[in-house]
């Protein structure tokens, strides 16, 4: 009798879990077998659609496009991510230390750039930074500085960083502060007997204990840096120089597959983007692990 009623209850219980696994694997597994399968094939002008196994993937690695794209992105991971994670931290120990006035008021104004919705973002700044008709140009134009195009060639990684940046240092700054708040205070009343400074505390107390959290902001900050789409192709209508059709490998991908209706190929270059980030997520963890181990 009471076997009878613990199979009722698991069947119950498999019950209310079964519509998510039927989404996910709709919706998520489903697709991801599909693109697989679609980039071992080519479709061909004379032959149709034929099977040529990892020919797709090779071809990448000799397109130009795809390559100056993961170099953009590079650029993203080198400038902009340590960037955005020292702004992020910097305000995370500052509300933290509690000698800010207001911090309350702080931290939603810091937070309140991640809940603008990306579009109207990235239109925002497209406004600032159009050099006729942006409010940044017309201040400096004002002033009889010269006016810097910063939708130009040499500028618009840059700019698309700094929308980034804008965009997503309250919420990383939200994740490390959480962590701070978790910390025991007696640590910080112990460090404050010894006669450890506000600096001293942050940078050997507080610091090492958030470090999985700040790791994790990393690792997302990577992420993110590999999926920059919306600013690209909300942009390339008012920088259609310097925005390529290959200016980052998301949008390479999308315009492979819309634009240019090779499908296969763009299901071979999304597939090689996740296993890039796969690695370099992988590393950034092993690396921080390493340094743990190490101290």
């Amino acid at each position: 009798m009471a076997s009878r009623i613990q199979r009722k209850q698991h069947l119950v219980a498999y019950g209310f879990i079964l519509p998510f696994f039927v989404i996910f694997v709709a919706m998520l597994i489903a697709p991801l077998v599909y693109s697989g399968y679609l980039s071992f094939f080519v479709d061909r002008l004379i032959g149709g659609v034929s099977f040529v196994a990892f020919e797709n993937y090779l071809r990448a690695f000799q397109d130009p496009g795809f390559l100056a794209g993961l170099g953009r992105t590079a650029l993203v991971l080198v400038i902009q991510v340590p960037i955005m994670i020292g702004f992020a931290l910097f305000f995370a120990l500052a509300l933290d230390s509690g000698f800010a006035r207001g911090s309350k008021l702080l931290r939603l104004l810091i937070f309140l750039p991640y809940a603008v919705p990306g579009v109207v973002a990235v239109l925002m700044w497209g406004y600032l930074y159009g050099q006729q008709f942006g409010l940044i140009g017309q201040i400096t134009g004002a002033l009889g500085l010269p006016t810097m195009n910063l939708l130009s060639d040499n500028l618009i990684l840059y700019s698309i960083m700094n929308i980034i940046t804008w965009a997503y240092v309250g919420y990383n700054m939200i994740v490390m502060y959480s962590a701070l708040k978790s910390i025991p205070t007696e640590l910080y009343e112990a460090a404050e007997i010894d006669g450890a400074s506000q600096w001293r505390l942050a940078w050997s107390v507080k610091i090492p204990l958030i470090r999985p959290a700040i790791l994790l902001t990393v690792i997302f900050s990577v992420i993110g840096s590999f999926q920059i789409f919306s600013e690209p192709k909300l942009l390339v209508e008012i920088a259609p120089t310097g925005i390529t059709q290959s200016f980052t490998p998301n949008f390479y991908a999308y315009n492979l597959a819309f634009v240019n209706q090779d499908i296969n190929y763009a299901a071979a270059i999304a597939f090689l983007l996740g296993i890039v980030i796969m690695i370099v997520s992988y590393v950034v963890q092993l690396s921080t692990q390493r340094r743990e181990f190490q101290s």
